[in-house]
């Protein structure tokens, strides 16, 4: 989840409560809405339900790209994919991180992604030292990567591009009809 991303899914799909935890990976802000003030603004039917139901859109075909990535796919490209969608939602082109902790969350063994970073450390792409990682080459890892990157990042584009424009709307009919600011 980046700064398109939203928790809480489940309750606007019907769900009672939120079945999953979130774990935060890397800095930046996040914004707290109470799930009844949610609710409300979804069952309008109006801009915010657009975006939030897209938004899921986007989000199942980024689940579904990443299963076939994680079958079909070298380490070496799960990790470009991995470090390119990861990139897209944070402000440099830095990450401080563990390989344990991509491995996990790749669902690969942490000498994968050991020799996958070394590969790409030696082909330029990237630096790498003890938990932090440094894209010195976005395109040439987008050209390293599987098509499994372009596919997500385009959907989020077709689903999400007038996003700000729909925000706006609906956080000017929130603070209207809710009485805040």
């Amino acid at each position: 989840m980046g700064n398109e991303g939203v928790l809480g899914i489940s309750l606007f799909m019907g769900g009672a409560t939120t079945p999953s935890r979130a774990s935060v990976y890397t800095g930046g802000q996040g914004y707290r809405l109470k799930a009844r003030l949610m609710l409300e603004e979804f069952n309008r039917a109006g801009p915010m339900m657009r975006l939030m139901l897209r938004y899921t859109q986007a989000l199942i075909t980024q689940m579904s790209q990443t299963a076939v990535c994680n079958r079909h796919h070298s380490v070496e490209q799960q990790l470009c994919r991995w470090l390119l969608l990861t990139l897209d939602r944070l402000p440099g082109s830095e990450l401080t991180m563990t390989q344990e902790l991509i491995a996990s969350l790749l669902g690969v063994r942490r000498e994968g992604i050991t020799d996958a970073a070394g590969n790409l450390q030696r082909a330029g792409l990237i630096s790498y030292r003890r938990g932090h990682i440094t894209v010195l080459d976005k395109t040439g890892l987008e050209a390293h990567s599987c098509e499994c990157y372009q596919v997500v990042k385009k959907e989020f584009h077709r689903l999400l591009s007038d996003a700000n424009a729909i925000n706006q709307s609906a956080s000017n009919k929130m603070t209207s009809s809710h009485g805040f600011k």
